[in-house]
């Protein structure tokens, strides 16, 4: 199949604020291999217009949401400089593509994973500190009509990222335990814990790891790492506000403006 053809369109869909159709149905012949293909090209078409690289995401960590695609693994996306927020800083509607919120914790490498199929103990080990975050999702495929193939290829169906600024050890709170509870404007719109996330969001990283390990591209100090969402998405709009709160984590709040017009730099 046409991986660069396939990836032009998802640029052009995401540059034009346009959706375009199931790749699985333009490019019949679409496998997970290829998927993967077509984001790394546009990874690097992002690192050529100056982006930086700061880490992954990793997404499809329910178990339920992984039997709606016929698939029993998660699947990874990356993270770039210009898609992150501070905690409250207003978010511009015209980066939002059909866009959906999820609260998450977020992972910070303190030191590189180099060995081919780290375990929990090395994960661990490597891990400087989590911080509550919200990641906000979004598909180029039209009314979000996805398979793995689909969100693979496009970066995982990412957006944006918001990071809380009350990062936090390991040790001082239970990963699996831990509940969230997310509210928009006040009104109580997801919960969830972090059993949610592959029973533990520490599953999610380790399988990361190992996972870019095995491409030659393993984790770094000072990576990022976006574990997968411990409840329910909700859907956005424009001039939406969002409050995550996590035990033992604290706080994060993402801000939605009003204006289109406006573009994150």
């Amino acid at each position: 199949m046409d991986t660069q053809q396939a990836a032009a369109a998802l640029r052009d869909a995401a540059a034009r604020g346009r959706y375009i159709a199931p790749l699985r149905e333009t490019y019949e012949q679409l496998g997970i291999e290829d998927a993967y293909a077509i984001q790394r090209i546009n990874t690097d078409h992002q690192l050529a217009d100056g982006r930086r690289l700061v880490g992954c995401k990793i997404g499809l960590t329910s178990l339920t949401v992984q039997k709606q695609l016929g698939v029993d693994q998660p699947d990874f996306g990356m993270l770039f400089d210009h898609m992150g927020y501070g905690d409250g800083e207003p978010i511009p509607a015209a980066i939002l593509h059909q866009p959906r919120i999820e609260a998450e914790i977020a992972f910070v490498m303190g030191h590189d994973i180099a060995m081919p199929n780290p375990g929990h103990h090395e994960v661990l080990n490597a891990i400087e500190y989590a911080l509550p975050a919200l990641e906000i999702v979004g598909s180029r495929i039209a009314d979000w009509n996805i398979r793995i193939t689909d969100t693979i290829a496009d970066n995982a169906s990412s957006c944006a990222y918001v990071l809380g600024s009350t990062p936090r050890k390991l040790s001082s709170f239970d990963l699996r335990l831990c509940g969230m509870s997310m509210e928009r404007r006040g009104s109580l719109v997801s919960v969830g814990a972090g059993a949610a996330c592959l029973g533990n969001p520490l599953n999610g990283v380790v399988w990361l790891a190992r996972t870019m390990a095995a491409l030659g591209t393993p984790l770094k100090a000072g990576d990022l790492v976006l574990s997968g969402a411990l409840g329910p998405m909700v859907g956005v709009t424009p001039g939406d506000v969002f409050e995550a709160r996590i035990n033992g984590l604290g706080s994060v709040r993402a801000v939605f403006d009003h204006d289109l017009k406006k573009a994150h730099q």
